[in-house]
């Protein structure tokens, strides 16, 4: 799940001093976490549902971790109504219900939160769990983009090369794309190749196609691997090499590596 086992771990290696024996450390900040939680702090009930999510210091249960979650997200707690609105979208612990699912990501994303924002994004877009509306998906995008989310920034961009819930507007797709790329987005670095390989919203340029082409690539992208290749084969970029058109291309074949 997103940020959950950043989140957990942090405050686990946080809890643990020099010399200490772990697995007494990981007891004394489970039954922190437990007694915290059961007093009804909202922010402990979470961090002890992702504990039981990611299986850190306690067997990996998600019935355990959903029970903690809805805990802290009846409560208001965001962090937690957007790990709810994750298991809920995924069926892990509860049955899967993209409608309850998008129900409690609403409710995070109205607080702000930015995973949360783009994921209700998703739904609106997929029209999972809610009826497909592009303008609502674009609208809570936008939100979570405007905080830095990489996933957001890339379907904003998207969202803007396709005219959807937008007005069509290249030059706002290579900025939204950029910003994502930026961050390591594989297929926002895909989209920005393609933008710089067509001309759309910058200046032709085949060097900086074949430089975001690669870099999707090298994530393991296959579209991105055969528009290398191809870049390769007719010396778009880089050099003309027949030797690296085929390392590319029989990677893209293979599905992406």
């Amino acid at each position: 799940m997103k940020g959950i086992l950043a989140r957990v771990g942090s405050l686990f290696a946080a809890a643990f001093a020099p010399r200490q024996d772990v697995k007494k450390s990981s007891t004394a900040v489970i039954e922190h976490l437990r007694e915290g939680a059961e007093q009804g702090d909202a922010k402990e009930q979470n961090y002890l549902g992702s504990a039981y999510y990611d299986g850190i210091c306690v067997p990996q249960d998600y019935v355990e971790a959903v029970k903690w979650f809805r805990k802290a997200a009846e409560q208001g707690y965001a962090k937690a109504q957007n790990n709810l609105g994750w298991v809920y979208k995924h069926g892990e612990g509860v049955a899967q219900n993209a409608v309850e699912s998008a129900k409690w990501y609403r409710k995070a994303a109205e607080q702000g939160h930015a995973d949360a924002q783009y994921f209700l994004g998703c739904a609106y877009y997929d029209g999972d769990g809610v009826p497909q509306d592009y303008v609502e998906a674009a609208k809570w995008f936008r939100k979570a983009a405007e905080q830095g989310d990489a996933g957001a920034q890339a379907h904003l961009g998207l969202a803007y090369f396709q005219g959807r819930g937008v007005l069509l507007n290249y030059t706002e797709t290579v900025k939204w794309y950029r910003k994502a790329a930026e961050q390591g987005d594989v297929g926002a670095q895909y989209g920005l190749g393609y933008c710089y390989e067509a001309g759309y919203g910058v200046p032709q340029n085949y060097t900086e196609s074949a430089k975001w082409y690669r870099k999707a690539a090298e994530q393991g992208h296959a579209a991105a691997q055969l528009q290398l290749g191809f870049a390769y084969k007719n010396g778009w970029g880089v050099p003309q090499d027949y030797v690296e058109e085929y390392k590319w291309l029989n990677l893209a074949a293979a599905g992406g590596d």
